[in-house]
C-alpha cells in the first residue's frame, strides 16, 4: 500500500460517500486510478465495504460500554459465538493481562446496558465481567 492508497482510504474513511471522481480531482490523478486502486483493495481485502459513520446526534442516543470478560479455559470460542447473537454487542477482541476478551456494547438507555451486561454474564462459560461506561468520546479514530 503507497501513499496513495492511503489517502483514499482516509479520505473513505472521513466520507465513504465519495465518489470515484471526486477522490481523482483531489489527488490528481485519473479516474481509473483511482478505480483501479480501490478494486485492488477491494481484492486484497484491504477494504471490506462501505458504510456510514453515525452522527453527534444519532451517537448522543447511544450509550457505550466497554466490558471485560474473563472466561473458563477453553470456552472463548464458545463465549465469542454466543456475544455475537447479541445484537447490542458491536466488538469484540481477546485480550492479554486479566481478562480474555474485551466487548464494546451500545444502547439506548441504562437499562438496556443493564440487561444487556445480564446476557453476557449468563453466557456459560463466563467466569466475570467488569464493565466501563463510556461518558464522552473527546476522539475517535476508528475507519
Amino acid at each position: 500500500m503507497d501513499d496513495l492508497d492511503h489517502k483514499i482510504l482516509m479520505a473513505l474513511a472521513a466520507d465513504s460517500s465519495t465518489s470515484v471522481s471526486r477522490l481523482a480531482r483531489r489527488f490528481k490523478v485519473a479516474r481509473s486510478t483511482v478505480q483501479a486502486r480501490l478494486e485492488k483493495m477491494e481484492t486484497n481485502g484491504t477494504i471490506a465495504g462501505y458504510t456510514i459513520k453515525l452522527g453527534d446526534v444519532a451517537l448522543a442516543r447511544r450509550i457505550k460500554a466497554t466490558v471485560l470478560i474473563q472466561v473458563e479455559p477453553r470456552t472463548s470460542a464458545s463465549v465469542v459465538s454466543k456475544l455475537k447473537a447479541i445484537h447490542e454487542v458491536e466488538m469484540v477482541a481477546t485480550a492479554t493481562g486479566r481478562v480474555d476478551l474485551i466487548a464494546q456494547i451500545a444502547c439506548e438507555t441504562t437499562e438496556d446496558i443493564d440487561r444487556t451486561l445480564d446476557q453476557i454474564n449468563a453466557i456459560t462459560g463466563v467466569q466475570d465481567i467488569e464493565s466501563l461506561i463510556h461518558l464522552s468520546t473527546k476522539f475517535d479514530r476508528a475507519i
